[in-house]
């Protein structure tokens, strides 16, 4: 299990269904991804999309977003994966993932740097955790 993973498993355990399982599974994700969060960066990067994903990592405000761009960086496969896991559909897969991937990244990089992993793991708790305080749903 990779420590994402466990991130989130932790983090769904812990907030007793107050949880959002559409942010765990784009947790789950970019823990999947070659390379993880760095991987995830570095294929927005590659697709063009360097300006957008470094909003995301700076410490500055999140250009925002659109489903056109999730869908060419991360690719109709993989959208169409995570919205089979997120038990969406493929079109609300894009939208949510244009709308919290953003944030995810954001929290995950709150020093505008990509975090070593144990830094990662408890910002990512901590992002699950305000999620389930604030009543956000998937």
């Amino acid at each position: 299990m990779g420590f994402l993973d466990e991130m989130a498993s932790k983090a769904v355990s812990g907030l007793s269904g107050s949880s959002n399982p559409v942010a765990s599974t784009i947790l789950e994700m970019i823990n999947n991804q070659p390379g993880g969060l760095s991987g995830l960066v570095q294929r927005f990067r590659d697709k063009g999309l360097g300006e957008l994903v470094n909003s995301w990592v700076s410490t500055g405000p999140n250009l925002p977003t659109s489903s056109d761009q999730i869908q060419h960086a991360l690719g109709n496969e993989q959208v169409q994966q995570f919205a089979a896991k997120a038990g969406i559909s493929p079109d609300l897969a894009s939208s949510k993932l244009a709308e919290l991937l953003p944030l995810i990244v954001d929290k995950l990089t709150p020093d505008g740097q990509i975090p070593q992993q144990s830094s990662l793991l408890r910002s990512g708790m901590d992002f699950l955790k305000s999620l389930g305080k604030t009543g956000t749903t998937g």
